[in-house]
C-alpha cells in the first residue's frame, strides 16, 4: 500500500498544485503577486459600475503591490517579501493578480509582460482577468508566449450559474466564460479558474452540480474560495442590512462540503487552492478565527483519509 499512487502520480488524495509545480518545474518557484494598475469593465462604465459585490483587492493584495511602482520595482520587493519564507525559490512566476490584467489594449499589455520577463529569475506569468476581457487577437499573443514562457490564464468564474452572476453584479455570464475558457485551451494555453462556495442564493445541491459542470472544461487548474464578507464592498452593506439572505459555512462543514466536491471533479484538473485567507481586519462578516490556509489543508486531506476518499472518485 506504501508504494501506491493515485493517478496523478503521487501519493496525496488530490491533483495537488504544489505537486504539479515540482513535476512541471523540478523545484521550488515562487508566484509573486503584482498589480499592474488594471481596472475592470464593470467598474469603469465599459458595462457597468461599481465592480463585483464581494471585491476589495486590498483585502489579498501584498503591501508592496502598489501600481504606482513599476513591474521591475514590484517583483525585487516580492522577492525580499518572500524570501524569509521560501528560501528555497530562485524562480518566480510574475502574477499579475489585482482586478482584470487583460483589460487593455494589447500594444500596453505586451508592454507591462516584457517587462515582468525582462527580470532576472521571472520564468513566467500568471494572469488573472475575467472572460469578457479577451478576444482572439490576444489569445494569439499569448500562444506565442506561452512557447518560450510558462503562462497560464486564470478566469474568474465565480458561479456557474447566470442568477448569481447577476446578483453579484459581474456582468458577464457563465456561458461567457465557458467560451472563453475553450478559446485559451484550444490554443494551447494552460488554463485556470476561480469559483466562490456560499454566494448568496446558491444551495448546496446547485454547488455539488458545479463539479460536473465545471469537470467537462479544458481547465488546468482551478482555485476554491469560500464566500468571505469583506469590508468597503457593496456584499458587506447588503450583509448588514439583509443578513437573513446569506448562508455561511462553518469550517466543518466547508471541510466537508469540498470532500464531496472533490469526489466528483475530473481528476486532471489540478486544485491550486481550497480557501481563502483575508486578514481579520477586513472581515465583515463571520469568519473561521486565525486558522490559517495549511491548517485548513491538513483538515480536508484528513478528512479524505477518514472517508478512504479521493478526487475523482465518483466521477465517471
Amino acid at each position: 500500500m506504501q508504494d501506491f499512487r493515485f493517478p496523478w502520480g503521487h501519493h496525496r488524495r488530490f491533483n495537488s498544485y504544489n505537486e504539479y509545480f515540482k513535476k512541471t518545474f523540478g523545484q521550488r518557484v515562487q508566484k509573486l503577486s503584482l498589480d499592474a494598475g488594471f481596472t475592470c469593465p464593470n467598474r469603469d462604465g465599459t458595462i457597468g459600475r461599481g465592480g463585483c459585490t464581494f471585491c476589495n483587492n486590498d483585502a489579498f493584495n501584498p503591501s508592496y503591490c502598489q501600481p504606482a511602482k513599476s513591474i521591475r520595482q514590484q517583483i525585487e520587493e516580492g522577492k525580499q517579501f518572500h524570501a524569509w519564507r521560501y528560501r528555497r525559490a530562485i524562480d518566480y512566476l510574475a502574477y499579475f493578480q489585482a482586478f482584470s490584467n487583460t483589460f487593455a489594449p494589447l500594444e500596453h499589455l505586451k508592454k507591462i509582460y516584457d517587462e515582468a520577463l525582462a527580470v532576472d529569475g521571472i520564468i513566467g506569468l500568471v494572469i488573472g482577468t475575467r472572460p469578457d476581457c479577451i478576444d482572439d487577437e490576444k489569445l494569439d499573443y499569448f500562444q506565442e508566449l506561452s512557447k518560450n514562457h510558462y503562462l497560464i490564464i486564470e478566469y474568474g468564474i465565480e458561479s456557474c450559474y447566470d442568477k448569481t452572476l447577476e446578483r453579484i453584479n459581474r456582468g458577464h455570464t457563465f456561458g461567457q466564460s465557458v467560451e472563453a475558457i475553450e478559446k485559451t485551451a484550444s490554443r494551447g494555453i494552460k488554463t485556470g479558474a476561480h469559483l466562490i462556495f456560499g454566494l448568496p442564493g446558491e444551495t448546496t445541491a446547485q454547488i455539488m452540480a458545479e463539479a460536473e459542470i465545471l469537470s467537462k472544461l479544458p481547465l488546468n487548474t482551478i482555485k476554491f474560495h469560500q464566500l468571505q464578507i469583506v469590508k468597503n464592498t457593496s456584499m458587506a452593506l447588503e450583509y448588514l442590512s439583509q443578513p437573513e439572505n446569506f448562508t455561511f459555512f462553518s469550517l466543518d462543514e466547508y471541510i466537508e462540503l469540498i470532500v464531496n466536491f472533490l469526489e466528483r471533479l475530473n481528476p486532471k484538473i489540478v486544485i491550486e487552492r481550497f480557501a481563502g485567507e483575508v486578514p481579520p481586519r477586513f472581515l465583515a462578516g463571520p469568519g473561521w478565527g486565525t486558522i490559517r490556509y495549511d491548517q485548513i489543508l491538513q483538515k480536508i486531506e484528513n478528512r479524505m483519509e477518514e472517508r478512504e476518499t479521493w478526487q475523482g472518485r465518483l466521477y465517471f
